[in-house]
């Protein structure tokens, strides 16, 4: 099953599914940085880091890519 045709049969059962993912996304940008959470989601990451600043998120100064030089 998809996630589309999941969410559907949700919403018809009565289970609101846009908090849930509002809150997950919230709990991931403050565990992990924004810019690494956007890749993995395929988000923007001008959202994830409007989420992140609502969350009280602190990784402004993460500088993502290859550290292992």
């Amino acid at each position: 099953m998809d996630p589309a045709t999941l969410g559907r049969r949700l919403t018809a059962a009565g289970v609101p599914t846009l908090h849930g993912r509002t809150a997950t996304l919230q709990q991931l940008v403050l565990q992990a940085p924004p810019s690494v959470v956007a890749g993995m989601l395929r988000y923007h990451t001008v959202h994830t880091e409007a989420v992140a600043a609502q969350a009280g998120g602190t990784w402004k100064k993460y500088a993502p890519g290859d550290h292992t030089r």
